[in-house]
């Protein structure tokens, strides 16, 4: 008879499993409040909180963040009064810190159980910030990053216990929060993410990529260089010049990513084609925009050598159901990638500025196809073992979301692991 709330600004997000599941419970009702119109899955009944305003113009700009979430966690606080007059009242509340909609839930439901989900914490060393040696980080910059902290700070102070999806990411925390943070991967469904189904996408250009032909991809939610798209444009020309039959196929978007845009104010792409595009074969640079997830998929499948570089930063779901395709990976030796790749065991991983490295490992991977096999091989097995959706990650959220509600620590449902392998 539970009544849970999933709360995310971009709802379903990484509830997109789990709450469908809990909802299917006898006498259960699920709530997922955020503040997208997007496609909810069958089950939880999907309301919107009205978008807030961001911060004032004349706030220090250390604190917009905070201001910004702040904002959102009364949008958020007024949408849960009006649940609670309606005789909604969450025994679980399972919420995403990071943008201000955990703040104010003890205020609104003081005895609700409350399961948020650590995805990064921010710090001046040791992650993204700083991580390219022409980025300099002063001691302004610090003190943002310091701050950005304050609204996840907050949140998890209230909290019962955290779930993180890597080890790496749940190392960023501080020790008091980790003490309390289950690591349970999202998961990526196997029968989807599999090398068997349609391997040929047709793209916006009108190109027909197959696995006849010799296609290298690159995929990221937008093009930049926390992802390694500068890299991988400045590896291309060799690429192209070396193998004179390949097509690259580039997924992504333009607008402002992670990190910064260009000081021009231009997008990557348009910076990194005026860098290296006259040296270019254009003709066999597919840049396709964003794409639906099943060509997204068929790209993974057809594809001679998948290139996922990041910076020390969130894992994506994109590089485990590429994974489960069989593609090969080609990486970067960073975490917390390194945490999911062996070097020659399962994707070839390579430092991450070295674009010459990269122009090598592409076109050797183009050339021997048969000799990446075993690689590819044991990517998908490495998908099975630790990120399939049904056999391991979902029962393992199940667990945990059924140890909160019961007021248990999570580690008595997911043992805590004591440090990366």
């Amino acid at each position: 008879m539970v009544q849970a709330l999933f709360l995310h600004q971009n709802f379903p997000g990484q509830y997109r499993h789990l709450a469908p599941l809990i909802a299917q419970r006898k006498g259960a009702r699920v709530v997922g409040l955020g503040e997208r119109a997007n496609q909810s899955p069958p089950g939880p009944t999907h309301l919107r909180y009205p978008a807030p305003e961001g911060a004032g113009e004349k706030t220090h700009r250390y604190l917009r963040p905070v201001e910004a979430a702040v904002r959102r966690g009364q949008a958020v606080a007024r949408s849960l009064i009006g649940l609670k007059q309606k005789g909604f009242v969450p025994d679980i509340i399972c919420c995403h810190p990071g943008w201000g909609e955990g703040l104010y839930l003890r205020d609104v439901f003081p005895d609700a159980k409350v399961l948020q989900y650590c995805e990064f914490y921010y710090q001046a060393t040791g992650g993204d910030v700083g991580f390219d040696p022409k980025q300099e980080v002063t001691l302004d910059e610090m003190a943002r990053v310091r701050t950005l902290n304050m609204t996840q700070l907050q949140s998890l102070e209230a909290t019962d216990w955290g779930i993180s999806p890597t080890l790496w990411q749940r190392s960023r925390y501080p020790e008091f929060i980790r003490a309390k943070t289950s690591v349970v991967h999202e998961g990526v469904d196997a029968n989807f993410a599999t090398p068997n189904g349609p391997a040929n996408v047709k793209l916006p250009d009108g190109f027909m990529a197959t696995k006849q032909e010799e296609i290298v991809t690159f995929v990221s939610r937008n093009l930049e260089p926390y992802r390694g798209f500068d890299v991988f444009m400045r590896a291309l020309p060799e690429i192209l010049a070396r193998r004179p039959n390949a097509h690259a196929v580039i997924v992504g978007g333009e607008e402002r990513g992670y990190g910064r845009l260009p000081e021009t104010g231009k997008s990557w792409k348009a910076t990194m084609l005026e860098e290296v595009g006259e040296t270019l074969d254009l003709s066999r640079v597919h840049f396709t925009g964003r794409i639906p997830h099943e060509g997204l998929v068929a790209l993974f499948r057809l594809t001679r050598a998948h290139v996922y570089y990041t910076y020390p930063f969130v894992l994506s779901w994109s590089l485990v159901e590429a994974m489960g395709c069989e593609a090969l990976i080609i990486g970067s030796d960073t975490p917390p990638l390194a945490e999911v790749m062996q070097h020659e065991k399962n994707g070839i991983m390579l430092p991450f500025f070295d674009h010459a490295r990269m122009a090598d490992a592409v076109v050797d991977a183009i050339a021997n196809p048969d000799r990446y096999q075993p690689l590819r091989k044991a990517a998908r097995r490495t998908m099975l073992e630790r990120f399939d959706l049904h056999a391991h990650c979902l029962p393992q959220q199940v667990k945990l979301f059924d140890a909160v509600l019961q007021g248990r620590p999570g580690s008595t449902a997911i043992p805590t692991p004591e440090a990366m392998p």
